[in-house]
C-alpha cells in the first residue's frame, strides 16, 4: 500500500474548473484526477523516452570530383572560384 503525500499546486482557474465538473461526473475526487493524469502523463512520456526515434539523414549526392586547383579547405579561395565561374 502506498502512501499519499500533501502538497500544493498552482493550477489555473478555467483547468480546475474543468477538473472540478469531470470529478462530479465520475463520482471522483480532484485529487484523485490530478493523480491519475499525472500518472498516465508519466507513463507515456516513459514510452515515448524508450521508443528508438529514427535519425533523420541529409541525401546525399555525388557530384564528381572538384575541379583541378580548387581547394575545398580554403573558404577565401572556393567563393573566389565560384564568383569566377559565374
Amino acid at each position: 500500500m502506498t502512501t499519499a503525500t500533501r502538497t500544493t499546486i498552482t493550477i489555473e482557474g478555467d483547468l480546475l474548473d474543468h477538473l472540478k465538473k469531470r470529478a462530479a461526473m465520475e463520482r471522483t475526487t480532484v485529487s484523485a484526477l490530478i493523480d491519475e493524469d499525472v500518472r498516465f502523463a508519466e507513463l507515456r512520456r516513459s514510452e515515448m523516452e524508450s521508443k528508438e526515434v529514427p535519425r533523420f539523414t541529409l541525401p546525399t549526392f555525388d557530384l564528381g570530383e572538384p575541379k583541378p586547383g580548387v581547394d575545398l579547405a580554403n573558404n577565401a579561395a572556393l567563393r573566389d572560384f565560384m564568383d569566377d565561374e559565374r
